[in-house]
């Protein structure tokens, strides 16, 4: 029988903190603070706007933090039937549950449209995260038999022709780079993979890629601030537009310097830790289920706007709370699901299917 190695707590620890980026993300662009109306918009340079501003800002910064840990282990690892039916099943549940609570509340419709788009584990390839990642996860066993064949120098050549096209001349405002999620997180996976499979010093040296990471936000910051208050109310509509996408610079180098950097920190393995970090994406499934979950959650139960106008510390200590508490409810309910239904369900599936399942995708693939 072979040993399960408990994952490494410093890459769980980083995976909660790209969830919670994540969230604050989400905090700030769902609840009407950043329409063309919104008062992010209309109050630039207000000192909670300043705030919420930055507060908001690094949520495709936690896509490509979160896409980095998944290319880093799994350039080595080996896609299996079970992995794919536990990633389903995952998604299917939180569609299946939180749909019929939403429709009772009255934040639902019910259509055949809308019951289409249950049954379907994904509804189109744009910009959806979850919807993109189960794309690019099955492209995950092609993507390791050209990783795996690649020589060095043509993974550095890949690398610098694709972020070249994509994140340098994608973050020159006026140069039009349109890119899809399942192509983007492909490209995040070269770059994982690249420091995964060619180890070398520099990669080790964590308080260079600490300073590195904390270099990249201030300018990031500053970037978003400068244009608040050169531009006004244009400034603010473009104002996240060196982190708006995961494709441009801000958001690719603050991802990958914190990555390198939390690679090497000496954290002891911690339970409560890898608890929670095995409960991230339940996070983002819960909270992110759908636009009825986000109008309920951020606009109606939080309210969101209805706080904007709380004194700067208050405020403060309001969205850093919200945030915290909708990280640890939800990461409690997927901590719920994994410890019963999840553990039930493979407990039947190891002994009935599991056998057959990997037979008929081993005759297919031959």
């Amino acid at each position: 029988m072979v040993v399960k190695q408990p994952r490494s707590s410093n890459l769980e620890l980083y995976r909660i903190l790209c969830m919670l980026m994540i969230v604050a993300h989400h905090y700030v662009v769902n609840s009407g603070l950043t329409g063309v109306d919104g008062v992010l918009v209309t109050e630039p340079t207000a000192a909670n706007s300043l705030f919420l501003s930055i507060f908001g800002a690094w949520g495709k910064t936690g896509i490509n933090c979160f896409l980095m840990i998944t290319g880093y282990f799994m350039c080595t690892s080996r896609i299996t039937v079970r992995k794919f039916v536990k990633l389903l099943g995952q998604i299917y549940l939180y569609h299946l549950l939180l749909y019929p609570i939403l429709l009772i509340a009255g934040y639902e419709s019910l259509s055949l449209i809308r019951i289409a788009k249950l049954i379907m584990p994904t509804w189109g390839f744009t910009n959806n995260f979850t919807g993109c990642f189960i794309g690019f996860w099955l492209t995950i066993p092609f993507l390791n038999i050209l990783v795996q064949n690649m020589n060095k120098r043509q993974h550095e050549l890949l690398l610098l022709l694709l972020l070249a096209m994509f994140t340098l001349l994608g973050s020159i405002p006026t140069f039009r780079v349109t890119i899809n999620y399942v192509t983007w997180f492909g490209i995040i996976y070269f770059i994982a993979s690249y420091i995964r499979l060619y180890p070398q010093h520099i990669f080790e040296r964590g308080n260079l890629w600490g300073w590195l990471t904390l270099a990249n936000v201030l300018l990031a910051i500053t970037s978003i601030w400068g244009l608040r208050f050169f531009f006004g109310t244009t400034g603010a509509k473009y104002s996240y537009f060196f982190i708006s996408d995961s494709n441009r610079i801000f958001a690719l180098a603050i991802a990958v310097c914190s990555f390198l950097w939390f690679k090497n920190m000496d954290i002891k393995y911690s339970k409560i830790i890898n608890a929670f970090g095995a409960g991230t994406f339940g996070v983002l499934l819960i909270h992110a289920n759908s636009d009825a979950m986000r109008a309920w959650l951020w606009k109606d139960t939080v309210d969101v706007v209805g706080h904007y106008s709380l004194p700067l510390g208050q405020l403060a200590l309001f969205s850093i709370g919200v945030i915290l508490a909708v990280f640890i409810i939800c990461n409690l309910i997927d901590q719920l699901r994994i410890a019963t239904i999840e553990r039930w369900f493979f407990n039947w599936y190891d002994r009935k299917l599991s056998a057959k399942a990997d037979a008929l995708v081993s005759k297919i693939s031959q």
